[in-house]
């Protein structure tokens, strides 16, 4: 058996050449072309439509598509099934299905005027086809900012002491650290700030980009340093202070989703971006370095204790490691606004989701190191990551303390920096779908998309044991499923797309196999949760989402059968 470091080393050879060889040939495929407009440029207005350097995109791009995803489920699958299941699909799911389905999303919403795919659908199927798929969408975006709200007002609210195993840092002996959330909190507040700074800059003194990343990026390590020595510690304001940050969250979701893109979704993507880069690149290089024994088991069997099948449930657990219907909603939502060339999509599109398969590889990489039964491996995902990034620093020298610290801080940025995008996207759906247009209508918009969430993380229900857990965490075991199932979708309207606009038929088949693929595991897998559940509401919403998406891929065939023209 290789050992992790090697294992790593080939990954990342295989994902640069994947790269270079199958990226460049679906750019060719596709028909990529520098001279051609893109809707940037055609709709330029400062707001939403503005032309960005490709560099400076793909880290807004990858700060927004790196949710908690690439985290949480490489972690969980390697605890249900073994990391051997997980490797493998993290690592050929990504090349050949997730970056193709993030790559075909862009260039797809960019040739149609960086619409919606739910939009591209309607072009080639009917009203009835794009509402059914509208409101998937919305709902799935909807879930999405309850859990991520709840996921990040814990962050910033958790205090309590983490053991971490002697054999993650060297074997010097067990080490206490703590992890204190109104630490992390501060740290945020003081990255958003620096963002909203940094976007003015940008805008008006016009620095160069290598004087901006000189300046801004190690700022963001001062904020890291700076935020532990001054808490924003809400526990004494009562016994829900986890509910305040939430409301505190969602409000600052609607006021970022309404500001132009330059003072902070671009600015705040950047160094975001830039964040997840040197985690990503301390990580590695410290795991390089010790080169940690492999202690976890390659395989735990074709069920996990819970009683799901590895087949379907692996490619649905993993989500945003391998393929992800979110990342779809981002190309085709914000992305695709800001394209500038045709041609960068290679890069933003197909490179971003390869930079996301990393994530996931080092997630993994710190359940492999882990042995079964360590106090750390029973605790949550996101402790998981923390300290095993923050091992991997301690390993380059860093203090051990600080280095949890920026672990568990970049967890919560990669949640945190995709709430406000959820936002946006849920607006620029609401606009869309109601055609209506003007600041009136994004306000409204929003409100509207953040009225739910806003009840959701407050609200409590009884679970099937009988605790008091939030509303969504009901219908929170569906998400995997809506969000693979998203992305089956969205590669059936692209599939649509290419039959109706003519494409060669390698393309359209590097597109067809992994859409019957993704809708053939994630069909398979919501009924399996219907079928085994006994929660009402859990049923309902699955037999919904089951019905919705039977109802499009069915248009869909009916469509390419009858050989009805684009509207």
């Amino acid at each position: 058996m290789p050992s992790l470091a090697v294992l790593l080393l080939l990954c990342l050879g295989a994902f640069l050449v994947a790269h270079l060889v199958y990226g460049r040939l679906l750019s060719k495929l596709f028909g990529l072309d520098a001279a051609k407009s893109t809707p940037a440029h055609d709709h330029q207005d400062g707001q939403d439509f503005v032309p960005t350097n490709r560099f400076y995109l793909l880290s807004q791009h990858f700060s927004a598509i790196s949710a908690a995803g690439p985290i949480v489920g490489p972690i969980l699958a390697a605890m249900w099934f073994g990391w051997q299941p997980a490797f493998w699909w993290i690592v050929l799911g990504c090349i050949f299905i997730g970056a193709m389905h993030d790559f075909a999303a862009l260039v797809g919403s960019v040739r149609h005027g960086a619409c919606s795919i739910a939009s591209v659908l309607r072009t080639y199927l009917n009203p009835r086809s794009y509402a059914a798929f509208t409101l998937f969408i919305w709902l799935a975006l909807i879930l999405v900012v309850v859990a991520f709200t709840d996921v990040t007002a814990n962050a910033f609210v958790v205090a309590l002491d983490v053991t971490v195993p002697g054999s993650a840092v060297g074997g010097a002996g067990d080490q206490l650290v703590k992890i204190d959330g109104g630490g992390v909190a501060s740290s945020s507040m003081l990255y958003l700030a620096l963002s909203i700074v940094m976007g003015l800059v940008v805008r008006y003194l016009r620095w160069p980009l290598w004087l901006i990343t000189v300046v801004f990026v190690p700022a963001v390590g001062v904020a890291i340093w700076l935020g532990p020595s001054m808490p924003i510690d809400l526990r004494a304001s009562g016994d829900i202070p986890n509910l305040y940050w939430a409301w505190g969250i969602l409000a600052y979701c609607g006021v970022a989703s309404m500001m132009p893109m330059w003072l902070l979704l671009q600015p705040r993507g950047y160094l975001g971006g830039f964040f997840l880069y040197l985690t990503l690149g301390g990580g590695l290089l410290g795991l390089l370095w010790a080169n940690p024994a492999i202690e976890w088991p390659a395989f735990e069997g074709f069920t996990a204790k819970n009683g799901q099948p590895l087949v379907p449930f692996l490619f649905i657990t993993i989500a945003c490691g391998a393929c992800s219907g979110f990342h779809g909603l981002v190309c085709s939502g914000t992305t695709s606004k800001q394209i500038d060339r045709e041609p960068d999509a290679h890069l933003v599109g197909y490179g971003g989701m390869l930079l996301e398969g990393v994530v996931a590889l080092v997630a993994l990489a710190c359940v492999m190191m882990l042995k079964p039964g360590s106090e750390l491996a029973a605790a949550g995902p996101d402790k998981v990551f923390g300290v095993g990034i923050g091992s991997f620093l301690h390993e380059l020298g860093v203090p051990l303390q600080f280095a949890v610290t920026f672990g568990m801080l970049a967890f919560a940025t990669f949640v945190y920096d995709t709430l406000d995008v959820c936002t946006r996207l849920s607006r620029y759906l609401f606009c869309e779908f109601t055609g209506w247009k003007g600041t009136a209508a994004g306000v409204v918009g929003t409100v509207v998309s953040l009225a739910l969430p806003a009840w959701f993380v407050a609200e409590r229900v009884t679970d099937a044991s009988g605790a008091l857990v939030p509303a969504y965490k009901v219908v929170w075991p569906l998400f995997g499923s809506i969000n693979q199932l998203l992305a089956g979708l969205t590669l059936v309207g692209l599939s649509l797309w290419l039959a109706k606009s003519g494409r060669g038929l390698l393309v359209r088949a590097l597109v067809g196999v992994p859409m019957l693929f993704m809708m053939g595991m994630t069909v398979s897998a919501l009924v399996l949760q219907i079928a085994s559940s006994n929660n009402a509401v859990l049923t309902t919403l699955g037999v919904v989402l089951l019905a919705l998406s039977l109802w499009i891929t069915f248009e869909a065939l009916l469509s390419l059968w009858k050989g009805r023209p684009a509207r």
